[in-house]
């Protein structure tokens, strides 16, 4: 299977608490919900198109539990990303495997790059990761990401937690897909591409 990352971001990088006024954790973040005033009709059809493709999920414990708490009520046969949230298999990098009631649920604890690659080996389509920002950075440091799709949204927070925090692996990408709401959400599709690689530009040189 492929490892794909699926992720929701501010033009300045924060993720934390994107569809709710709650705070994820208990941080002091008071912007959650942020993203709600930007969904619409064609941002909920991308993300249909995206998770049709899924054959499993990858979660870490805290959005594992967020999810956990919403998608399990939504039980309305039409809601093509419920029924796949709900029907597939979700593997939860955790330290414990208490309290994993959202089934079909397998707790990875351990060597996290060994369990990933296992499941990459297996036939499918894709191994979807949403959120779980943390596991992100992880996957990244281990090279295990195929491909990225940020969904950028028209707005800046200046405060809360990012995608690519501070010692976050340095990565270049290659840019394959764009994709622009009504409402100014503009979704990149990257895959990784090795180490950034750098140069200077002199006077008068063309760039």
């Amino acid at each position: 299977m492929r490892l794909t990352v699926t992720s929701h971001v501010t033009l300045d990088g924060v993720v934390q608490s994107n569809g709710k006024p709650e705070p994820e954790v208990d941080d002091g973040f008071k912007q959650g919900g942020w993203q709600v005033p930007y969904l619409d009709d064609e941002f909920a059809a991308l993300m249909s198109r995206w998770i049709a493709l899924a054959d499993a999920f990858l979660f870490g414990r805290a959005t594992y539990e967020l999810f956990a708490g919403h998608w399990p009520k939504v039980t309305d046969p039409e809601d093509a990303v419920a029924a796949r949230l709900n029907g597939q298999p979700k593997f939860v990098a955790t330290s414990t495997a208490d309290n994993l009631n959202w089934q079909p649920v397998v707790p990875l604890g351990g060597d996290i790059r060994a369990e990933v690659l296992h499941l990459k080996a297996q036939r499918g389509g894709e191994l979807q990761v949403h959120g779980s920002a943390t596991l992100v950075r992880t996957l990244m440091a281990h090279d295990l990401v195929d491909e990225y799709r940020l969904c950028i949204h028209p707005v800046v927070l200046g405060h809360g937690r990012r995608l690519f925090e501070e010692g976050t692996t340095p990565t270049a990408f290659c840019l394959s897909q764009t994709m622009t709401t009504s409402r100014g959400v503009v979704a990149h599709v990257y895959q990784p591409n090795g180490a950034p690689r750098y140069g200077a530009v002199g006077i008068g040189e063309s760039i």
